[in-house]
């Protein structure tokens, strides 16, 4: 494709088919999952679907808009973003602007609109720390000049969120900044070492209240746990038996009638398993490794160390959300609350999914691009095109 001056316009096709497909397969399953509530509670059948649709367009735009918004202009953001976003977790504890559901205090209303802050804290955490490490690169094997520093960012991020709480959200932005640090250079020791101390916390942390213990660990023996926190996951075990290899028919769900509750958020796997089988799964599950293996090409090419950093940690992003999700719904996991990216709904993580794969797709944009101007690049600088020659991808870990 190309522009109308006549130059070349890169765009990531695999990429761009990917998530349009999985994101109208998600809107098709949040009315499929969410109809009957839509029903009962606001006489009307389609309005999750109305209102995901809304989000879809806008997020729609927000990925056009990204994609062509230079992602290397995000190192003069970086610390704004940062300011923006603790400003933004602070607001949340304020009475009268936080808004509470399930006795978790983790939206702001915004004219009748409902965000929530720490999806948008995700991608503003792996900018900072894709800008701070790919500018430590002299010393990052120095652990309290070149590691620790921008961690304590993410220790703020991770005390405000807890504090609404959301530990789920918390836990993945911490094991994203673990992996951002390990591909800019960091020591394994350095990793193991803060992971542990990771680790530790977050057992005394839970151990500090029995019902905390026992959501954590519900899912292990969930049908002795059935009428409690254990609930939600036999229930979820009852859609994916029920579905089999190829599902009881989309429209069809049993467990949707109020007995799955968050059917058509956190579980909303669980729908399509019951509904279109292990066919539907293993369809999500393709297009959803499509993009996180274009993600890992696309940070393996890019030469940048800010572009390379930041492509992977969206990546890692997207993939933790992935893993946490389907491990809850399936009992591999303990239930956090993290939606399915592109299929969940919700507007927050729909728009902040998009804004990140709309950088990526930048990136892609620019390291192609660059990839192009080397190939036809000649030794007297003048330029010749190089017709049939495929590049190579180019390992560029920062490590």
């Amino acid at each position: 494709m190309e522009e109308k001056n006549g130059k070349k316009l890169y765009i990531d096709w695999y990429l761009i088919v990917s998530l349009l497909l999985l994101a109208l397969f998600g809107l098709v399953m949040v009315y499929s999952a969410s109809f009957v509530q839509g029903y009962q509670h606001h006489d009307n059948i389609t309005y999750f679907f109305d209102r995901q649709l809304q989000w879809l367009v806008i997020s729609a735009f927000l990925f056009t808009l990204f994609m062509f918004f230079p992602y290397r202009h995000f190192r003069k953001l970086a610390k704004w973003i940062v300011l923006g976003s603790i400003f933004l977790l602070l607001l949340i504890l304020v009475p009268g602007v936080g808004h509470e559901v399930n006795g978790a205090t983790r939206w702001i209303n915004l004219g009748g609109l409902r965000i929530q802050p720490s999806e948008f804290v995700k991608v503003g955490s792996i900018i900072y720390l894709a800008y701070v490490y790919s500018r430590k690169q002299a010393y990052i094997n120095k652990f309290f000049t070149g590691v620790m520093p921008p961690l304590i960012v993410v220790l703020v991020f991770f005390v405000l969120i807890m504090l609404q709480p959301d530990l789920g959200t918390a836990t993945s932005i911490v094991l994203v900044a673990g992996l951002i640090a390990f591909c800019s250079g960091a020591r394994l020791l350095h990793i193991i070492s803060l992971g542990s101390l990771a680790g530790w916390a977050l057992y005394h942390y839970a151990q500090s209240a029995p019902y905390r213990l026992n959501r954590l660990l519900g899912h292990r023996n969930p049908f002795e746990l059935e009428q409690t926190e254990g609930f939600q996951l036999v229930q979820s075990y009852i859609a994916i038996a029920h579905g089999g290899v190829s599902g009881a028919g989309l429209g069809q769900s049993v467990q949707k009638l109020f007995y799955l509750p968050e059917a058509h958020t956190d579980f909303i796997l669980a729908i399509i398993s019951e509904e279109l089988g292990l066919i539907g799964i293993t369809f999500v599950f393709l297009l959803m490794l499509v993009i996180i293996g274009r993600g890992v090409v696309i940070g393996a090419r890019c030469k940048d160390a800010f572009g390379s950093l930041l492509a992977f940690g969206i990546v890692f992003q997207l993939g933790i959300q992935m893993v946490f999700n389907a491990g809850a719904v399936n009992g591999f996991l303990p239930i956090t609350g993290i939606p399915f990216p592109f299929l969940s709904y919700g507007g927050s993580s729909l728009m902040v999914t998009f804004i990140s794969m709309g950088i990526l797709a930048n990136i892609s944009r620019r390291t192609e691009k660059e990839r192009q101007e080397r190939l036809y690049e000649n030794g007297d600088g003048t330029t010749e095109k190089k017709r049939g020659y495929v590049g190579k991808p180019s390992a560029s870990f920062v490590r």
